[in-house]
């Protein structure tokens, strides 16, 4: 039996590098958003800076689909890795979006809600990459879709205070409606997360 073996595949690990890889950048971007609203100090620069990091996650995933049209054989489905692939890319799409309307609306204090936002989205990343650090081992997620699913139901209680708060206050008009514009793409970044926890529970089922 010859010493070689002819690789007609790249290691299907690498698809699983890239996730980790994407989720690891999500996680720096949800600190500096996290730092951003508890400091509120260099707002544009952050702002700029998570603006470098989305586009380097736009890189990560157009390399998962360029693989994904170039290998014969993956070690996920492919409609599993497409979409996992583009939640994970609407995470870092709301995490910069909520960075830059900071800027845009040239908020002068950010609600206090927000820095509670962004801390359960700060978890919710935390857990989300640890989860993707530990693919294949299928049978260990549980615990991890279970902890994003917590974290996204506290983020809800938040959110809905943070709107009740600014619709009980006496706040202008249009500051409510700018700093809604905010808690609703904090919100929505929180959401794609527990997105990404149920695919990898349901990518969990398929394996089981």
């Amino acid at each position: 039996m010859p010493r070689w073996r002819l690789r007609l595949v790249p290691r299907e690990e690498s698809f699983f590098e890239l996730f980790v890889r994407q989720a690891m950048n999500i996680e720096v971007s949800a600190q500096i958003l996290y730092d951003l609203i508890s400091e509120f100090t260099d707002v544009p620069a952050r702002a700029l800076r998570l603006r470098d990091l989305e586009h380097e996650g736009d890189e990560i995933t157009h390399e998962v689909m360029r693989r994904l049209n170039t290998v014969f054989v993956t070690p996920l489905d492919h409609e599993d890795i497409h979409r996992l692939t583009s939640t994970l890319d609407d995470v870092l799409d709301h995490i910069e979006a909520a960075a830059d309307l900071f800027v845009l609306h040239k908020i002068e204090v950010p609600l206090p809600e927000m820095k509670a936002q962004a801390d359960v989205l700060v978890r919710a990343t935390r857990t989300v990459r640890e989860a993707l650090e530990i693919l294949p081992k299928y049978s260990k997620l549980t615990p991890y879709w279970v902890e994003v699913n917590r974290l996204e139901n506290e983020g809800d209680r938040v959110y809905r205070q943070a709107v009740a708060d600014l619709f009980d206050g006496d706040y202008r008009t249009l500051d409510v409606l700018k700093w809604k514009d905010i808690i609703d793409e904090l919100e929505a970044a929180t959401d794609k997360l527990e997105d990404a926890s149920d695919l990898l529970e349901a990518i969990a089922l398929k394996h089981a």
